[in-house]
């Protein structure tokens, strides 16, 4: 089985999501413009789960500068100097984190490590890992708490 085979229509969402929150920011179409373009042009959307991916995507794209604007403390330079993948991955990865409660946040910060490591720069996964690590405390605290108690047990 291909690593391309193994992905889980969950996964797909997230590729499918990013893809077009890359398309929006570059091209300036309009969400019915790129959702229609993804449903011709991406391998990903025949496997992907499609209703994941359109909340995504729209979400993300309808709450962009909210979102934009909550993660600006935690990078290091403008965000429009930030790559396009890599600041579409973060908008996933905020938009998950602030308005997808029942995924764990660390499962949105793997899914969003992974999508980086897969379309992203060289270390753009270290990136978006310290950028999203430092973010999810102050939209998930009970969570984050919870987890670092958890592991303090385990340790």
């Amino acid at each position: 089985m291909s690593e391309e085979q193994k992905k889980t229509p969950r996964r797909l969402a997230r590729e499918v999501a990013m893809q077009g929150l890359y398309e929006w920011r570059m091209s300036g179409n309009s969400l019915p413009v790129i959702e229609d373009h993804l449903e011709q042009e991406s391998e990903e959307w025949a496997r992907a789960d499609k209703p994941l991916a359109l909340v995504l995507l729209r979400g993300a794209a309808n709450n962009a500068d909210a979102l934009e604007a909550s993660i600006e403390a935690f990078v290091d330079r403008p965000l429009a100097e930030i790559s396009p993948i890599e600041r579409a991955i973060l908008l996933l990865g905020a938009y998950e984190l602030t308005h997808r409660i029942e995924t764990p946040y660390r499962v949105v910060i793997n899914e969003a490590i992974e999508l980086a490591k897969a379309f992203g720069g060289t270390d753009g996964h270290r990136y978006i890992n310290g950028v999203l690590d430092k973010f999810a405390p102050t939209v998930r605290a009970a969570e984050v708490e919870h987890a670092a108690k958890q592991k303090g047990r385990k340790g």
